[in-house]
């Protein structure tokens, strides 16, 4: 195209990004904000998402609204949401996500400009479709883009600029505690993303021992059962996201599998340590913030991680070492003294 999208709109245009599912994407989605926001600063910028991820945007400096699709929604709950999109009459509505369903949120937006990634399986909605982002990015076409750069990739194209990316931005007051602590998360969607919880329980004592941090783990709603096998330290289970983040926000340290809540920690800066298992360390490792990836390498490796698709068991995890992982916090810890 001749002249960039973004150029060509009014200054207070509306533009709605349609980003559904996973709570790592909506965190690595942020960094897209605030180069629209920078582009369109007087613009009303709204995002359609999940309902059970929203709240971690509350407060986000860059976005004006949050359309919500409640959890496992029908025809009548998509319809509202459309309802309340059409509503605010975009004139860009950019799909970030790629799916069937945002892809028809897209499509049926009523925005003169409707675009998105043209790999999408549904480019058919789309009348700018945005090229790749190595294309977009300068980069050699088999080269893995972190997360957080793809997402930004589809707005540095319509505002036809490259730019450096920032780091993921949320808001939370973070806890004030008695004492230093680091957020443990032991938790992962598969069990090969999963590293072995008597491994966690290890490196808790030894933060606690060796560097006067307190282990706190943490369980999404779904892990009350790993919830019940911690013992001897604290543990917060089911937190709402708010309190999730500002939990994460005063950590000294994170530590967890390959999640959400390790994305969370790094949008405060704060030094995490992931370890991975089937999943694209180059694609999914913390954003912008000092961390360390611990993981193995299998030929197989990464895979979609529902299932070990190659042995009886998920090897890449299970082979993770503690002593690897304490290396990774020992190196971690001295690099930055305010986590020590």
């Amino acid at each position: 195209m001749s002249d960039p999208i973004l150029s060509q709109l009014d200054p207070d245009a509306s533009i709605v990004l349609v980003r559904l599912r996973s709570l790592g994407d909506t965190v690595l989605v942020t960094p897209a904000f605030s180069l629209l926001r920078r582009a369109m600063p007087r613009a009303s910028i709204h995002v359609a998402m999940d309902e059970r991820f929203a709240d971690v945007l509350a407060g986000q400096p860059d976005i004006d609204g949050v359309l919500r699709l409640a959890t496992g929604a029908g025809t009548l709950g998509k319809a509202r949401l459309l309802r309340d999109l059409r509503t605010l009459r975009p004139s860009l509505c950019v799909d970030m996500h790629g799916g069937t369903t945002a892809a028809w949120f897209t499509a049926l937006s009523g925005a003169r400009w409707r675009a998105g990634f043209a790999h999408f399986r549904q480019r058919w909605a789309y009348n700018i479709r945005i090229p790749r982002p190595q294309h977009v990015l300068g980069r050699d076409s088999d080269r893995d883009v972190h997360t957080a750069e793809h997402h930004a990739a589809a707005i540095m194209h319509l505002g036809g600029r490259v730019d450096a990316i920032p780091g993921a931005r949320l808001a939370a007051v973070p806890v004030q505690a008695e004492q230093p602590y680091a957020v443990l998360h032991a938790g992962a969607a598969y069990a090969t993303k999963t590293w072995q919880l008597s491994h966690f329980l290890r490196l808790a004592s030894q933060l606690r021992k060796r560097h006067g941090l307190e282990p706190i783990f943490v369980a999404g709603p779904g892990e009350a059962d790993l919830s019940a096998k911690v013992s001897g330290f604290g543990v917060r289970h089911g937190l709402p996201l708010a309190d999730l983040m500002s939990l994460l926000a005063g950590a000294r340290l994170f530590v967890g599998n390959d999640s959400g809540p390790a994305h969370i920690a790094a949008a405060f800066d704060v030094p995490c340590v992931t370890i991975f298992g089937s999943s694209n360390s180059k694609i999914w490792h913390p954003w912008k913030t000092q961390h360390r990836v611990v993981e193995t390498a299998w030929d197989c490796k990464p895979c979609p991680g529902d299932r070990c698709y190659a042995f009886d068991e998920p090897r890449c995890i299970l082979s993770v070492t503690p002593a690897a992982v304490t290396q990774a916090v020992d190196e971690l810890l001295a690099e930055c003294p305010r986590a020590s």
